[in-house]
């Protein structure tokens, strides 16, 4: 009997050693910093943060403030953007710790990064979309649930980052450990601007289950789904109709 009590005892050590460890080292996981590769000084906006934001200046109402995934370098989109867009100013946000922003990514600092360039942005472009994919999807709906953004497109979204990583650690209680939940589907409800939402035919990374829960969280009317045939989570901004489904609604 001792010996089984030994060895329960051990597993169960074992056991809280890893879910002290997830504890730990859950950023670690969720965010993977990129460095900036595309453009120089004059491209670039410094928020009162140290936070960059590579843009693409354009005098007139209209603008696109854009936030990437986990491992994205957002200024690689400057250029298409530009072409796909001629008529919005565009600003994409490195979150802290990526392409030369200051700190370390934090849920709780990314939205207040996103709502402080937003803000500096509006008070020259009343007209503003919100463009979020994949991690920056949770980062764009909440936006847009607290600021007066004209038009909302969500790219490979979730509905809870919690969700997402209770189903890849099955066997830990990882709604109570994470920090960083990012709960859209919570935000989705009170969201009232037109609403493209982006699912990738072969997402291996957002389960389809996931987007779908995202969706039916919207009020109804305001969100409508895109499938990119063909597409998986990484490749879907290389797919033609990427661009072009975004083109229809902005």
């Amino acid at each position: 009997m001792r010996a089984v009590a030994a060895i329960v005892l051990i597993v169960l050590l074992l056991y809280a050693a890893a879910c002290v460890a997830l504890f730990a080292f859950q950023r670690t996981l969720i965010y993977y910093p990129q460095p900036n590769s595309y453009g120089g000084p004059a491209d670039t906006l410094i928020l009162p943060s140290d936070v960059r934001v590579t843009v693409r200046p354009h005098a007139g109402p209209k603008a696109l403030l854009y936030f990437g995934g986990n491992a994205e370098d957002v200024s690689a989109n400057l250029a298409s953007f530009a072409r796909a867009f001629p008529g919005y100013a565009i600003y994409l946000l490195h979150y802290r710790g990526y392409g030369g922003s200051a700190g370390k990514p934090t849920e709780a600092a990314l939205h207040a990064d996103a709502r402080a360039l937003f803000d500096k942005v509006h008070q020259d472009h009343p007209q503003i979309a919100v463009v979020g994919r994949s991690l920056g999807s949770g980062v764009a709906v909440r936006l847009a649930a607290e600021r007066p953004a004209a038009r909302l497109v969500l790219v490979t979204p979730y509905d809870s980052m919690a969700a997402i990583a209770a189903a890849q650690f099955p066997y830990f209680p990882v709604r109570w450990l994470l920090t960083d939940k990012f709960e859209s589907a919570r935000h989705a409800q009170t969201v009232r601007v037109p609403t493209l939402i982006l699912r990738a035919e072969h997402d291996d990374v957002i389960p389809r289950v996931s987007t779908e829960r995202l969706h039916a969280s919207f009020a109804a009317g305001v969100a409508t789904q895109v499938v990119i045939r063909g597409a998986g989570h990484n490749s879907i901004s290389e797919s033609e109709q990427y661009l072009d489904a975004m083109r229809a609604v902005l």
